[in-house]
């Protein structure tokens, strides 16, 4: 009887809540507007009406074009681009999360009418150009995976964040198939895996890899003892598997990247739930090592929140402010910096794919935007790149999550609800300057 009144209660639940906004100037940025938190029996939840793209496409600015370079896969996350063009794909979905309460239950509903019925991949598909005439190859590269996300090459190393364990592939270059199982590099925290995705990248040496994991709750609903080695990055020795703690207080980092020139590491982080359809913003920072980023405790630097029990104003005081707001709900899950051979005014920044929001009464994301960067920094609002994957009657056509930029200038778009990797491409051709800054950037 119960379940029954919660499946009942699901229409209602969609379409209740007061209207919002879209994301504006004040959400975005360094210094976000932050409402007064607004808790309710349930959040603002809208559900997505997945729809085929029966020939429609994405939309991309002028002078850029959009191709379907790989349909029909399964579940598609996160893309590596190799040496020689080719792009591995992780393809998987994990999680082991039982639902808490009612809200739980119906919060899951929702989601899972805006995702992809299709079953995960827990495999790597290598997509391949021979001919460089846009038309990609597919084949499987490894299979029997364990929901793959994060990639990363090192010289012959291949590096697969699987939701359990950091794994390494030898590669050689041209190599279509993996030529035997991996090898555990070292366990990940895996257990309940509310926030299953582990994010990874390199260091510009190649001697470390950073790997986000995320909190094992929205708001440490199953207590401090669940988010053991949670909500933070590692930071672990590619040689000998060691690791140690990097940064804390970041409830979901959901994608990571290496500053060209810098080294820095940066990271998108899809911040809590439930205190309202403008909180909090999920946010694109530089991650300082040591630093504490406020989860659970605090958002947005020194913000409490109160839901925590017990309090700790000491870490509060301690909780360093992220650097650009990406605006609340907005689920970004990918971001790669840019460069000059993606032309025009997106060769300074970051890419950031934005997974959609499900908890807004009117919804947020869902496209790709371009973060400007000046002298090394976020500078300005963010641009719609990558559109038209919802429209405004709630009809859902594909959803971004990965994003990679080819240094020859293409950005590669993962799209986990149409299981479609997307690429764009500038209409014109680059400079012969460009052209050799591309090459350079590919060598290092």
């Amino acid at each position: 009887m119960i379940t029954r009144r919660i499946f009942a209660f699901v229409p209602l639940i969609a379409a209740a809540g007061l209207c919002h906004a879209q994301i504006g100037p004040s959400q975005v940025g360094p210094d976000p507007e932050l409402p007064a938190p607004r808790q309710g029996l349930l959040p603002d939840m809208v559900i997505a009406e997945p729809a085929p793209w029966d020939g429609k496409k994405p939309t991309v600015p002028d002078g850029y074009t959009i191709t379907a370079i790989a349909t029909d896969l399964k579940i598609p996350r996160q893309t590596l681009l190799l040496p020689n063009g080719d792009i591995l794909v992780a393809e998987g979905r994990g999680g082991y999360a039982a639902k808490l309460k009612p809200k739980d239950v119906i919060a899951g509903i929702i989601k899972a009418k805006g995702t992809s019925s299709v079953k995960g991949g827990n495999r790597l598909t290598l997509l391949s150009d021979p001919d460089g005439d846009g038309t990609y190859e597919q084949s499987t590269f490894a299979e029997g995976l364990n929901a793959p996300y994060g990639l990363a090459l090192v010289g012959n190393d291949l590096y697969v964040a699987n939701q359990d364990a950091l794994v390494r592939f030898d590669y050689q270059p041209g190599q279509t198939k993996a030529s035997g199982p991996p090898e555990t590099v070292t366990p990940l925290p895996s257990e309940i895996n509310h926030h299953w995705t582990k994010a990874l990248a390199a260091s510009a040496d190649g001697q470390y890899l950073y790997v986000g994991i995320g909190s094992n709750s929205n708001i440490t609903e199953r207590g401090m003892t669940a988010e053991a080695d949670r909500a933070r990055i590692w930071r672990i020795n590619a040689r000998t598997g060691e690791y140690k703690t990097y940064a804390t207080g970041l409830r979901n980092p959901t994608a990571l990247a290496i500053q060209p020139g810098t080294g820095q590491l940066w990271a998108v982080v899809n911040e809590r739930d439930e205190i309202g359809g403008d909180l909090v913003p999920d946010y694109l920072t530089a991650v300082q090592e040591g630093a504490f980023y406020g989860w659970p405790y605090s958002y947005w630097g020194q913000n409490v929140d109160d839901r925590v029990r017990p309090q700790d104003p000491d870490k509060v005081a301690a909780a360093v402010k992220p650097d650009y707001a990406l605006g609340a709900h907005v689920a970004a899950l990918g971001v790669a910096f840019s460069n000059q051979a993606m032309g025009g005014q997106f060769t300074d920044g970051v890419f950031v794919g934005e997974h959609g929001s499900w908890n807004r009464s009117e919804p947020v994301g869902y496209k790709v935007v371009f973060v400007p960067f000046q002298d090394g920094r976020p500078s300005g609002t963010p641009i719609d790149f990558v559109a038209g994957f919802r429209d405004s009657d709630g009809t859902t056509r594909g959803r971004p999550v990965g994003v990679t930029v080819d240094p020859q200038g293409a950005l590669i778009v993962a799209d986990d609800l149409s299981n479609t990797i997307w690429r764009v491409t500038p209409t014109e051709r680059p400079t012969a300057a460009s052209a050799r800054h591309a090459a350079a950037a590919r060598v290092q």
